[in-house]
This record gives structure tokens, C-alpha cells and sequence, in this order.
């Protein structure tokens, strides 16, 4: 299995930092329970995509690799699977899950900025990892130039907060006990950058693709999966709102975060984990 680094983060800067130093090593030490999360709505937009014996497919922020891994089985001996991420602590992870897979390989690279192989793509496919880009027409762009002619890009991405209990619900009990961060701009990189349909395709059509569709996936999902409840209110205050308060919070408003995170996550206890709604977007583009 070849791999390269060439992390060209110049254009995306703030998010390889964080996804380097903060949220990568927390990353890759959940990558189980998180995969867990979010495999269903991973592999609906995989379904999505078509992906046949023999394609070669580019997977944009690839994280710990399991979504590749998925795809590089799908394609076959005959096929091709290359993963890009910013983080190298989940790519290392992800060359370490992957090990003797000859059809996968992984770099570390800003897909805004990446040289990638012009029409060199048969697809191209992200499970939640397009929402980050500092400049999403320009990645996006870059993306359409890479596909052949025939392609096609899918991705899986989040809607609202509201619509998605299993980051809402935690950062509501957080707040209740600490000043919250200051809320990001609507469509600042971050998981809901995206959660604007209409923007979003307003932007994959400024970048070049012809034909975008759109289709809503709501399910339940099954969140921390075999974790005790106490591992259930760690894992829960490690996203999003309830995330970034925990790190500015010192040792006793930490406690009390704990508390009322048990509080209110425990009406969602079920099936060996928390099973709470979910909201997301599958895009096809062409």
C-alpha cells in the first residue's frame, strides 16, 4: 500500500491546525464509536454513488479510513481508492486499519489547493468530510476537475443542529452551566457548513458540475454503542458545542457539565447505546 504526505495546507491553515493538535487524537481514540454513528448514512451515500469493480475513487476527508476501507472492497483488485484528509493522526490510523489493502493508498493534502489528477476519477465520495473548507467553491472546483467525464461526486453531510439531537442535546445541557463559545457564522467551516441545501447547491454549481441532486435522510442512530454511561456522557460532551465548552471549562464546572449531560441524555437510552434522530443530506453531482 503506497502513501505520500504532501500537506499543502496554505489555503485551509486553521482547519489542518485543529484537525492536527485538537480534534484528530480525539479522533482516532472514538474512531470506533464514531464509526459506529455514522456508518448507516455513510454507506446510503455510498449506495448512492454506484461505485463498480474497476472504478478509481477519490475519498475526501477520509478520517480513520473506514469509509475507505468500505470503498477500496467495493472496487476490487481491478480498482483504485486514494483518501485525502488533513489530519495525520487519523491518517496514520487509517494506513494502520488498511494495512495490505494493495488498491488503497493515502495522503495527507488540502483538496482546495491538491494538484489531484485532471478527469483521472471515476467517483468521488465524502462521508462527512467536505464541510471544512475555508473555500468550498475552490475545493469544489478542484473536485469537478478531477473527475472523468462520466463521473460523479457524492456526499453525506449534516443539516441543522436542530434536526440533529445527538450534537443539540448535549450542547443545550452544557450550556446551562457555562458560557457557551461564541456561535460560528452560519456557514463557517465546521459539521453544519453546509446545512443550507439551496447554498450548497447554489455553490457545486458555481464550481463547474452541470446536475446537482439532492436527497434528505432522516434516521435514528444508535450513538456510543456498547460504552458504559459513563463512557456514554464522555463521548457525548466530546462534540460540537458541548465539546468546546468542556475545553474551556475548569475542573468544576466539568463535573457539573457531566451531571447534566447524564441528565439529559439518559431519556435516550437504548439498544446498548443512545439512539437519537439525525438529519443529514446525501448530494449527487454530475
Amino acid at each position: 500500500m503506497a502513501d505520500e504526505t504532501v500537506q499543502d495546507e496554505g489555503a485551509n491553515a486553521q482547519q489542518a491546525k485543529y484537525w492536527n493538535e485538537v480534534a484528530g487524537p480525539k479522533w482516532v481514540a472514538l474512531s470506533d464509536s464514531i464509526n459506529g454513528q455514522i456508518e448507516p448514512l455513510g454507506r446510503v451515500a455510498i449506495e448512492r454513488a454506484q461505485i463498480e469493480v474497476g472504478h478509481r475513487v477519490l475519498d475526501v476527508g477520509c478520517g480513520c479510513g473506514h469509509s475507505s476501507i468500505d470503498l477500496a472492497e467495493r472496487v476490487g483488485a481491478q480498482g483504485r481508492v486514494e483518501g485525502l484528509d488533513l489530519s495525520e493522526p487519523m491518517l496514520a490510523e487509517a494506513r494502520t486499519r488498511s494495512a495490505g489493502m494493495d488498491n488503497l493508498s493515502f495522503a495527507a493534502a488540502d483538496v482546495q489547493s491538491h494538484a489531484l489528477d485532471r478527469a483521472g476519477y471515476d467517483r468521488i465520495f465524502s462521508r462527512f468530510g467536505v464541510m471544512f473548507f475555508a473555500d468550498p467553491q475552490a475545493a469544489f472546483a478542484n473536485l469537478r476537475s478531477a473527475l472523468r467525464p462520466t463521473g460523479r461526486m457524492t456526499f453525506v453531510c449534516w443539516q441543522e443542529i436542530a434536526k440533529n439531537p445527538w450534537m443539540a442535546v448535549p450542547g443545550a445541557a452544557a450550556a446551562k452551566h457555562v458560557e457557551m463559545p461564541p456561535s460560528p457564522e452560519p456557514h463557517a467551516p465546521g459539521p453544519f457548513a453546509f446545512a443550507d441545501a439551496e447554498r450548497t447547491q447554489g455553490i457545486l454549481e458555481a464550481a463547474g458540475f452541470e446536475r446537482v441532486e439532492v436527497e434528505s435522510l432522516k434516521q435514528p442512530l444508535t450513538i456510543g454503542r456498547g460504552l458504559s454511561d459513563a463512557q456514554l456522557v464522555d463521548f457525548s460532551l466530546q462534540m460540537g458545542p458541548a465539546g468546546a465548552a468542556m475545553r474551556e471549562a475548569d475542573e468544576a464546572q466539568r463535573s457539573r457539565l457531566r451531571a447534566s449531560v447524564a441528565e439529559a441524555i439518559e431519556p435516550y437510552k437504548a439498544d446498548g447505546g443512545l439512539v437519537m434522530d439525525s438529519a443529514a443530506w446525501v448530494f449527487s453531482a454530475f
